[in-house]
């Protein structure tokens, strides 16, 4: 054990606690449509391994919704996080991987939607006290063009 911390161990300090999150969702990902819907839910996030892990729990009860992201950070500094929900049963899904950089957090995979592959980005902005803002978007062409299918508006309850 050494007597520094890794790089990136507080990134997620900002995300323990209770939230109430609004969403916002395409209807449709990837289909050039445009309609969203939007639902409430709420989450809680509690720290792990001194902070080099963290657990969430999402519900979403309108929809049925239950979810759960673990977050692990490596040795040099970048975080996996991988998503695991009550809409797709089985193994945690394929982690995205990334780390912050100026305050924004951008961690990305290889993924695979509707059969296809496909390019899956995280990004966490906005972090206050009380506040932060997520998206997730989807790439059909590897990374060049990119679609936001999932915004999430966090308040500290």
């Amino acid at each position: 054990m050494t007597d520094t911390e890794p790089a990136g161990l507080h990134d997620f300090d900002f995300l323990v606690g209770s939230w109430r999150v609004d969403n916002r969702r395409l209807s449709r990902p990837l289909s050039g449509a445009g309609d969203w819907y939007q639902f409430e839910a709420t989450s809680w996030c509690r720290p792990m391994l001194g902070g080099a892990a963290n657990v969430d729990e999402f519900n979403a009860p309108t929809l049925g919704l239950t979810g759960m992201t673990v977050r692990t950070l490596d040795a040099t500094g970048n975080w996996s996080i991988y998503w695991a929900s009550t809409t797709v049963l089985g193994p945690l899904q394929p982690p995205v991987v990334g780390r912050f950089t100026d305050d924004v957090g951008v961690f990305e995979c290889n993924d695979e939607f509707g059969g296809q592959p496909i390019r899956t980005r995280y990004t966490w902005s906005e972090q206050t006290e009380t506040s932060a803002r997520w998206h997730q978007d989807f790439s059909p062409d590897g990374g060049d063009n990119w679609e936001t299918n999932w915004v999430m508006q966090l308040s500290r309850t």
